[in-house]
Parts: structure tokens; C-alpha cells; sequence
């Protein structure tokens, strides 16, 4: 009886510590504990405007936690998307027309649930690059003279996160231009922050996710930029899923960015993947 009971216990304890040492190997395997994690990206007590710019519906999910925090903090938070995502994977069951009206809702309703206020473009999905750096840079350049924001949100401009064109000419557009303008006075802008990942994310990634094992450059020289710090968005976790399941037309496609979300509790899930990994501009 004894045994049987010691067994027990022993099972009870396993079965009580199993989910946090899920979380400490899950952190240890996705995270460089040398990257310096901050709490928010801006000091709450002096709201500003914030700009993120990018070219698809969503792009948004990638810093999602962020946006959403800025927004709650009393900051207020544009969204720019270039495009309407007509180029988008339905394995054939819709036209490009459906397709941008779908996901233009999308959108609008993950912009909702993460508290920003959207700009919906619409360039063409996948032919940004006939636009030209420059014509891209002259958007840019109007919606910061329209919005004024204090702080710019784009993609890296290296890579585009995996290897989309229309990711990295935005963030290269992006850059450039606050490159060549931060000095000038009539420049709102003072900082400019690039999603990207570290370098356990970018392996676990080449693993897993077809979009990486397509397009992310063989070259480890022309990777991603390392971060310069995290943010930590637990709590923002579960709106983060919300918006995410938002986009419901790339619900196969987004799998890719949040792998198992499905088959593990979000309490869990949100320890591990409750940071968003940043690079800033200077």
C-alpha cells in the first residue's frame, strides 16, 4: 500500500511540475537569455504616436503584444498596410478579388482587437518591387508627414523576417528614409524599430517552417539583424491569439509563425512565446 502510494505521489508531483519545466526548456530552446528583455518599448507616462507600417494583412500578428500594449498604455497606434493580400495561399478556393475583400476585414477586425487604428493601401500584393525603392519611400514619407508618429514599427530591412520581397523592400524603404531624414527638424520620428528574431527563433524556425526553408538566405551573413532587445508580451497573449485567429483565410499559413499554439495551454504557451524581439535603427 505504501508503494503504491509513494507511486502516487510521485506521479501527482511529476504531473504538477511537468508544465513548468515545459516553460524553462521552451524558454531555454527559443530564447538568448544575452539579449536584454524590457518590459515596454516607450515609458507610459508620455503618450505618443506610434507608426507600423507593413505591407500585408497579418503582418500585424508579428508585433501584435507590442502594438497592443502601446495601445493600452495610452499611445496611439496607426497601422499602415500596403497591400489588401490578394497574392495570398487559398489553395485555389478563391479568386484575388474575394481573397482582398476577406482579408481586408481580417484586418480590420485583428486591428480592432489589438486597439490600433488602421490604414488599409491598396498597391498590388506581391509587385511592390515594380514600385521601386523610391516610389516606396515617397509613401513612407507621406504617411509620416500625415500621421507625424514619434516612433516607427517595420519590418528588418535585410530579410523581411523570412525572405518576402515585399517584407523586405518596406523595411528597407522604411529605413532609408528615416536614415536620410532623422536630423532634419521637420522630422517627427526619433526611433525607428525592426521586428526581428534571435538566432535560437531564426534555427527552430528553419526547422519547422516551410516559408523559412524557402526563403530565408543560405548565406548566414545576409540573415536577419540581431536584436537588440525583447519585449514581454504575456499579458498581451491572448489578444495576440485573437487577432491572430482574426485572419482566418491564413489560418494554415500562420500556423508557421506560432507553431502547436492549438495543442498547448495558452497559460504555458504565453511563457514561451510571450516575446517580441526588436532591432533599432540608428
Amino acid at each position: 500500500m505504501k508503494t503504491v502510494l509513494k507511486l502516487g505521489l510521485a506521479i501527482g508531483l511529476f504531473l504538477l511540475l511537468a508544465p513548468f519545466l515545459l516553460i524553462v526548456i521552451g524558454n531555454q530552446l527559443l530564447h538568448d537569455s544575452g539579449i536584454p528583455e524590457k518590459p515596454q518599448l516607450i515609458p507610459a507616462k508620455n503618450n505618443q504616436v506610434i507608426l507600423a507600417f507593413f505591407p500585408h494583412p497579418d503582418d500585424e500578428i508579428t508585433v501584435a503584444g507590442t502594438l497592443n500594449q502601446l495601445s493600452s498604455e495610452g499611445h496611439a497606434v496607426h497601422l499602415v498596410c500596403l497591400t489588401k493580400g490578394e497574392a495570398g495561399n487559398t489553395f485555389g478556393k478563391l479568386d484575388k478579388s474575394e481573397l482582398a475583400e476577406i482579408r481586408s476585414k481580417e484586418l480590420q477586425n485583428s486591428a480592432d482587437l489589438i486597439g490600433v487604428k488602421l490604414h488599409l493601401l491598396n498597391y498590388p500584393d506581391g509587385g511592390l518591387k515594380n514600385l521601386g525603392l523610391d516610389s516606396l519611400k515617397k509613401i513612407v514619407d507621406q504617411w509620416i508627414r500625415k500621421i507625424e508618429p514619434d516612433i516607427l514599427i517595420s519590418y528588418d530591412s535585410k530579410v523581411g523576417l523570412y525572405g518576402h520581397e515585399d517584407h523586405r523592400l518596406t523595411g528597407q524603404a522604411m529605413e532609408n528614409l528615416y536614415l536620410s531624414r532623422k536630423n532634419e527638424s521637420d522630422f517627427s520620428p526619433s526611433a525607428h524599430y525592426q521586428v526581428t528574431l534571435c538566432s535560437k527563433q531564426i534555427d527552430i524556425a528553419l526547422k519547422l517552417s516551410d516559408g523559412f526553408q524557402k526563403n530565408y538566405p543560405k548565406d548566414e551573413g545576409k540573415g536577419l539583424p540581431e536584436p537588440d532587445f525583447s519585449i514581454n508580451t504575456q499579458k498581451e497573449f491572448s489578444t495576440v491569439l485573437k487577432a491572430m485567429y482574426a485572419h482566418e483565410s491564413q489560418k494554415e499559413v500562420l500556423k508557421d509563425l506560432m507553431p502547436y499554439h492549438d495543442k498547448v495551454p495558452v497559460w504555458i504557451y504565453s511563457r514561451v512565446f510571450g516575446r517580441e524581439y526588436f532591432r533599432q535603427v540608428k
